[in-house]
């Protein structure tokens, strides 16, 4: 017979919570973070927000959004299982519903059972130059209204910058007054990927990241493909390099390389779906 001792086994302590899309086939959302920031050496549990069979620019998709009570229990019973006293931080990605993000925010608020100050890093996707809003339109009102102060940093792309802001972005000056309107409250940083694209050369792309304190336009190369999945590499990247004790630029910079060789090992596999690199950049 078993008795409880001293030495009884303690909860999985987790470092990054991930809380973004998956897919039974292919390499967005936590089916892309998940690996990588495990790859870092973190610890790290996902929280699904739809589970689908691939991304929707297939001909056909099955599933479909989490419901929110069961969304809001998954994070409830992390808490439950003591799971997050040394949470590090919280990523953020596609949401399904503009009741996710209520629950979230409701939960982040609560503060239970875990580190005062751990990061709170969102992508607010919405939509892109290309395609336009393609998430559930209340939810884009949602970050609007709720959004603001409340994240360590943002990781948008110009098309959702001018989403939530309201204000223009097409050359780099503007992107930085629209990212300067979101450094209230806890926000620190807005890093923007996809800036002022009818700026850059053919072959280059820019991210501007924007503190308090100053301003780093970080110019790379542009590649000829465009699988899904790159933006949430980009913005778990970020959050690890944050982690590692770099500043915001250093993890910026990082993580556009580590997406760059995704990018090219995808492109060297004549691969439609974003492949992780064998080994750390």
């Amino acid at each position: 017979m078993n008795t409880p001792t001293d030495n009884a086994a303690g909860p999985l302590h987790i470092d990054v919570l991930s809380i973004m899309s998956q897919v039974v086939y292919g390499s967005v959302g936590n089916t892309i973070t998940v690996p990588l920031l495990q790859r870092l050496g973190l610890s790290v549990a996902a929280v699904p927000t739809v589970v689908l069979s691939n991304t929707p620019h297939y001909p056909s998709i099955h599933g479909g959004a989490i419901p929110a009570d069961w969304f809001a229990g998954y994070l409830d019973d992390l808490v439950a299982r003591d799971a997050l006293t040394r949470l590090r931080a919280v990523v953020v990605g596609y949401l399904g519903s503009h009741a996710q993000f209520d629950a979230l925010l409701d939960w982040w608020e609560r503060g239970q059972a875990r580190p005062a100050q751990p990061l709170l890093i969102i992508d607010p996707v919405m939509g892109d130059h290309d395609h336009g809003v393609y998430v559930d339109p209340s939810l884009v009102q949602t970050y609007r209204e709720r959004l603001a102060g409340r994240a360590t940093g943002l990781t948008p792309n110009g098309f959702e910058l001018a989403q939530l802001t309201g204000m223009p972005v097409d050359s780099i000056d503007e992107v930085v007054e629209a990212a300067r309107s979101l450094l209230v409250g806890h926000t620190q940083w807005v890093a923007v990927t996809s800036a002022a694209p009818a700026g850059c050369a053919d072959d280059e792309m820019k991210i501007v990241v924007i503190t308090r304190s100053g301003v780093d336009v970080l110019a790379h190369p542009r590649l000829p493909l465009a699988p899904k999945g790159t933006g949430d590499l980009f913005t778990a990247s970020i959050a690890a390099g944050l982690l590692s004790g770099h500043s915001i630029v250093e993890a910026a910079t990082q993580a556009y390389g580590e997406v760059l060789s995704a990018l090219r090992r995808t492109q060297a596999a004549g691969c439609s779906e974003l492949m992780l690199p064998l080994a750390v950049i």
